[in-house]
């Protein structure tokens, strides 16, 4: 009799390669990865769904697999550099996680030339042993050009830099048959044309997607109302507009250009709340008492015209001499921003503002200077209503879905959801901090909350180290993200939160203004519709990474472009990661960040000391530990990897200009 051949054991899920070509794939059943040596990777590649066969015998502790079906790819979309040699043409690939190059047909060879940025699909995804086939769908420009290498950075990212015509078209339908506002739309709306009413924002926006209202009642109370750009009102739900933001989810700000969600002439026109003119808003309004507590809230869709737009600058020195215009209403709204500060912190929120980089351009888009962001009273204040009109969206709708639980529908809203920290994370927090010196807890608790994290922040103000210990704690955090289930936001310490405040530049708060105006009019989402909104919050955290990402490699790349000419040259810089290769350290004043390779220090052969962050000389003994300031040279500039390679120095150094 045949024996049967046992089921083999198969799971499914997203694998990541490395540099070696092996594979991980995480299996949450077990808590632990299933490695996939290169061999039996098929032609996957990084963050593809796949499915797997688990491999019993193995000769390593953890499990090894095989993969046997590419379920579903994660892009089909690459971008790279042409190389071509007398026989071949390939494309080398943009991304660090693709660590395969792309075979390009004669006939598609014949389109280019050597060292041109390209994008490219796949014909021919290939095997372990031969290289996928690309056909070219875009030739970007010359490698090393500045518009070809910003472009570059965001289709590799995802994100598109031109609108499709359908989208393009009906924007211009859009605002041909809203503009001037029609009369029938304006008597539907609370009318604040005749409130006071301001835009604060950075010196360089080209739209304004909020705005505050300021008015002295009678009864000797406040009103303040907090005025969104409408977009809900302009984007219809199914339209071309809304399946491309849907698409995009985020405007992308760049060093020197923003790759909107939605076309210009919504984002810069006919939604942007611009100063002089009639604009309509979704608002959230204020009633103060005397002793700054609410004692009325309002939600709902308005008409408005701002006074006055300021910068962040002009109405800071308004506050600041007491004299200007609107001194009066500017400093009436600082009075209630600190109350609001003041309760918020009270209730635990943490501060885990970070320093930001900004860069000074020439005609050509090269850096000539780089400096530090300042954040001022006005940034603040600003932030301070908007938090708290997304917290009291939030806190409104929860409330009203809660008491409709007994409905027959189901209710559901986009909340911005933030868990409180792995304590595997808080663990490696509280070593890192003992190592630095600091006698702390915080990793003794079971249940850390924000509050234990603002006193830790709180301990370490003014210190020399304190931009270090802040990026290391926003690191140990959870990452926020858009859900339908409401957890909470841990690092705001707010039990409801969501985004209301940006639509012209986030696709969930777009999202938020059409569920907030289902609700405000008694209707109720079904199921299939939840189904739908799940989905796109997914998306959107999904998509708010890329975004990020796309940012700060735009900056590396302008850093490291910068350095270029300093090639040579001594800084002064802080040693903000220590590894087992190297040392990671980030210049004083510009933030750019380059390795030393522990190989390439002289006089002494260094090895890592894991519980100490710190690397030591084995004949000497000396300790280079994390948070040490040190002098280094830059030695290599590598735009094309986007690195910068240091080495240590004794002489002394001036921080750079």
């Amino acid at each position: 009799m045949a024996m049967s051949t046992p089921a083999k054991h198969t799971v499914t899920g997203i694998i990541e390669l490395n540099k070696r070509g092996d594979g991980y794939i995480v299996i949450p059943e077990v808590d632990a990865d299933l490695l996939v040596p290169k061999d039996y990777t098929l032609n996957a590649f990084y963050g593809d769904t796949v499915e797997a066969e688990i491999i019993e015998e193995t000769t390593s502790h953890r499990k090894e697999g095989r993969v046997i079906k590419i379920i579903k790819r994660n892009r089909e979309v690459f971008v790279g550099t042409i190389q071509k040699t007398k026989k071949t043409t390939f494309v080398i690939p943009d991304s660090k996680r693709i660590h395969r190059d792309f075979y390009l047909p004669p006939n598609e060879s014949k389109k280019v030339q050597d060292r041109d940025k390209v994008v490219i699909s796949i014909t021919d995804w290939g095997s372990v042993k031969d290289n996928p086939t690309a056909t070219i769908t875009t030739v970007l420009g010359k490698k090393g050009d500045h518009d070809t290498e910003v472009n570059s950075i965001v289709i590799e990212k995802g994100f598109k830099t031109s609108f499709p015509p359908d989208a393009l078209r009906e924007a211009q339908e859009t605002a041909d048959a809203e503009k001037p506002i029609p009369e029938s739309e304006i008597k539907k709306r609370h009318d604040f044309r005749n409130t006071t009413t301001l835009t604060i924002d950075p010196v360089d926006a080209k739209d304004f997607d909020d705005a505050l209202s300021f008015r002295k009642l009678e009864s000797g109370n406040i009103e303040v109302g907090i005025h969104i750009a409408d977009v809900s009102h302009y984007v219809k739900e199914g339209s071309a507009l809304d399946r491309e933001a849907r698409e995009r989810s985020f405007s992308v700000y760049l060093v020197d250009r923003t790759i909107p969600m939605l076309p210009e002439i919504l984002s810069n026109d006919l939604c942007s709340l611009n100063p002089g003119e009639d604009k309509l808003a979704f608002s959230a309004v204020f009633t103060f008492a005397p002793d700054l507590t609410i004692i009325d809230k309002w939600f709902g869709r308005t008409i408005i015209n701002s006074n006055k737009r300021f910068t962040y600058e002009e109405a800071q020195a308004v506050l600041d001499t007491g004299e200007g215009p609107y001194s009066t209403e500017l400093k009436e709204l600082e009075r209630i921003a600190l109350e609001l500060r003041k309760e918020k912190k009270k209730h635990g929120a943490i501060d885990f503002a970070t320093e930001e980089v900004r860069f000074d351009l020439d005609e050509k888009g090269v850096p000539i200077r780089i400096r530090i962001k300042k954040q001022i009273e006005t940034n603040r204040l600003i932030e301070d209503f908007m938090l708290l009109a997304n917290k009291e969206v939030a806190e409104y709708v929860y409330t009203a879905h809660k008491k409709a639980l007994k409905s027959s529908t189901k209710s559901t809203f986009l909340y911005r959801i933030h868990d409180a920290p792995d304590h595997e994370k808080i663990e490696n927090l509280g070593i890192f901090l003992r190592a630095l010196g600091y006698e702390v807890d915080i990793d003794k608790k079971d249940n850390v909350t924000s509050k234990d994290l603002q006193m830790l922040l709180k301990k370490i103000e003014g210190k020399a180290n304190e931009a270090l210990i802040r990026k290391v704690a926003v690191k140990s955090m959870s990452k926020a993200i858009y859900s339908t289930k409401n957890i909470g936001h841990f690092g705001l310490a707010f039990q409801y939160y969501t985004h209301f405040t940006s639509p012209i530049r986030r696709y969930p708060d777009l999202i938020v203004h059409r569920l907030l105006q289902k609700e405000l009019n008694g209707q109720k989402v079904d199921t299939e519709a939840f189904a739908r909104y799940t989905r796109i919050a997914k998306e959107a955290s999904e998509k708010e990474i890329q975004a990020s990402e796309a940012e700060r490699e735009s900056i590396k790349y302008k850093q490291v472009e910068f350095m270029q000419k300093f090639v040579g040259n001594t800084f002064k810089g802080t040693i903000n990661g220590v590894t087992e290769w190297g040392l990671y350290i980030e210049e004083v004043n510009t933030k750019a960040e380059g390795m030393v390779r522990l190989a390439d220090i002289d006089g002494d052969y260094y090895e890592l000391d894991k519980k100490t962050y710190s690397i030591v000389g084995k004949k000497t003994g000396k300790r280079i530990t994390l948070g040490d300031v040190v002098t280094f040279k830059v030695t290599n500039a590598d735009l094309d990897k986007k690195i910068l390679d240091y080495a240590l120095v004794d002489e002394n150094a001036t921080p750079l200009k």
